[in-house]
């Protein structure tokens, strides 16, 4: 949909949606940045897709239609060509009781589309407008799995399995079978939403899994023969040496899928069978997520808002690897981003693009080291300092002194919880009293599953379930079992669990216990559903807790306390655990208490 400037303005005062200053602005910004009004009033959050296209519907007086591209059976949607369908960004959905076909578009009015439908199908058309996620998520219905897609692209010759074969300037060729393989398992990757593709070597064949919610699952199974064109090919992409088999390579480049960019980060590793492949996948079109979108909620909100407005000091994210630290530290550096502050990083790898910030990447080829890096960010002028992993002492004196002459600075560290991570600075060399006076607050965080808002139960807690709940959050405790009420409480005021207003048969405002009891959990359904993959659970989210440098903490630092005395300090002091944090997130339908266990359990 193309809509003019001048429809855009007159929808925008007819939804009075913008005053005549903010239009001002956004003309200035449309010379600018050379863009439309449309794209701007969407990008800058005024109104969304939907309402722009509901709008210009009732302006155009075309009727507006929301597809689900699931319902729409693939005989219908076939009877125009995939080709014409692209082109015109238009699809058939269905026929009316007159049988008139029906038609969703991006723009009705393209009248050379429309003439062209109408001498394939017949003048008997009734035409909709559709946003153009819609139709785009319609289009996708044309494609089969991913099997049968890559049996069409794989010549028969290539499907046996044979010894592998030289590769020549064809097999990598743009429009060649390998390359088309190859879009096709970025493709549905970022449809499945993937994090990581692996493509694995075997004896006799190529396995490529997909790692989705954190969870590898097996996609497909490629002959062996492939192998050499494959790889070769996704390193041509990525800008690295072809020839170069005995020792692992490092490249990224960006795919378009779907109207939004993304980076892959690729890796490749000589082992047993050949080279195995592992790319990272990252969404550089999405927008970083708020602070609450990501999970944080109640105190450990409150402290982390706190730490991150200080002056000077120094805020520390711990996780394994996998966590979601990175996003954590890209939604804080976004939300800190602002035209009158100098952000530098130092990373290994970017992961994550901050327009308006000082990204640099780890090179110790060229001697470009953390601490390499870190001391001549330094010398930049900078006011905020992420740097991307404390790996050594030399790296963590250096954060320190910088926390201690006046900047904040931001890093990560590898440990089980936000308390270990106190120690942890202690084993590296750096001086205890340095350690109290410098960080401001511990972020510890793992990443859970998602339940699917679509299909996830309730029922009512047996005897067995109450006994392991009892034995792991001792909610037998009366005083314990009326800090979980109030906490689930305080969550369903944080918007925690809100993300579908009804779920079965009960409602996810209502609370699942009361000061003395547990009267409801949440499971997946059986088998899950089309939304989710026949999975139960969609999406991840993150458990959190944050441990504040208060007065008595940083006195247990200074006398060299062990982490277990800090931790039990810090819950003294307010800090709700991963593990009760993850409790609460499972009491309000977000994720399960097995799936809580699954990442937090110790024993």
């Amino acid at each position: 949909m193309r809509v003019s400037d001048a429809i855009v303005e007159k929808l925008l005062k007819s939804a009075t949606k913008t005053t005549d200053e903010q239009l001002t602005a956004l003309h200035e910004q449309a010379k600018t940045e050379k863009k439309p009004l449309q794209d701007l009033v969407v990008k800058n959050s005024i109104l969304s897709e939907k309402e722009l296209t509901k709008l210009y519907a009732a302006e155009a007086d075309v009727p507006y239609i929301e597809l689900n591209a699931k319902d729409i059976r693939r005989e219908v949607l076939k009877e125009i060509p995939e080709r014409i369908a692209r082109q015109y960004k238009v699809v058939v959905f269905g026929n009316d009781d007159d049988g008139k076909k029906l038609l969703a578009m991006e723009d009705p009015d393209d009248i050379q589309a429309i003439n062209f439908l109408q001498k394939q199908l017949g003048t008997d058309l009734k035409v909709h407008i559709a946003t153009s996620t819609n139709i785009q998520a319609a289009l996708d219905q044309y494609r089969g799995n991913i099997s049968s897609e890559l049996t069409k692209v794989m010549t028969p010759e290539e499907s046996e399995e044979e010894d592998e074969e030289e590769i020549d300037e064809e097999d990598l060729a743009e429009d060649s079978p390998i390359a088309q393989t190859v879009n096709l398992i970025i493709e549905y990757a970022v449809k499945s939403g993937a994090s990581d593709i692996h493509i694995e070597p075997r004896e006799n064949s190529v396995l490529v899994r997909y790692r989705v919610d954190g969870i590898l699952r097996e996609a497909n199974k490629l002959p062996k023969k492939v192998l050499g064109a494959l790889v070769s090919r996704i390193k041509i992409l990525s800008n690295l040496k072809i020839d170069e088999r005995r020792a692992p390579q490092d490249g990224r480049f960006k795919v378009q899928v779907s109207g939004q960019i993304y980076a892959l980060r690729v890796s490749t590793l000589p082992i047993v069978d050949g080279e195995k492949v592992v790319m990272r996948i990252l969404n550089e079109s999405s927008k970083a997520a708020t602070l609450e979108e990501l999970g944080y909620w109640g105190t450990a909100l409150q402290n982390i808002n706190k730490a991150i407005v200080q002056p000077h000091g120094m805020i520390l994210v711990t996780g394994p690897t996998g966590s979601g630290k990175s996003t954590s530290l890209f939604s804080v550096l976004s939300m800190l981003n602002k035209p009158s502050v100098n952000i530098s990083t130092v990373e290994d790898p970017v992961e994550y693009r901050v327009p308006g910030t000082n990204q640099t990447q780890v090179n110790p080829q060229a001697g470009m080291t953390f601490v390499n890096g870190l001391r001549a960010l330094l010398r930049q002028d900078p006011n905020i300092i992420m740097v991307g992993e404390i790996r050594d002492s030399e790296t963590a004196n250096l954060g320190v002194q910088a926390a201690l002459t006046g900047h904040l600075v931001f890093s990560t560290l590898h440990t089980n919880n936000a308390a270990t991570c106190l120690p942890r600075l202690l084993d590296m060399g750096i001086e205890p009293f340095l350690i109290a006076s410098t960080v401001r607050a511990v972020v510890g965080q793992r990443l859970v599953r998602r339940l699917c808002v679509d299909c996830r139960e309730i029922y009512e807690p047996n005897e067995a379930d109450i006994k392991q709940i009892n034995e792991i959050f001792h909610t037998d405790d009366t005083s314990v079992m009326k800090q979980v009420h109030e906490l689930e409480k305080q969550a369903l005021d944080g918007g925690i669990g809100k993300a579908n207003a009804k779920s079965g048969k009960a409602s996810t405002t209502e609370l699942s216990t009361t000061e003395s009891k547990i009267t409801r959990l949440w499971k997946v359904h059986d088998g899950g559903c089309e939304n989710c993959g026949h999975i139960g659970y969609k999406g991840r989210m993150g458990i959190y807790e944050v441990l504040p440098s208060s007065t008595e903490v940083q006195k247990l630092i200074v006398s060299d306390s062990t982490s277990d005395a800090i931790q039990s300090q810090a819950i003294k002091d307010g800090m709700v655990t991963m593990q009760l944090d993850g409790f609460i997130k499972a009491l309000r339908g977000s994720t399960t208490i097995e799936e809580i266990l699954r990442v937090t359990s110790e024993k």
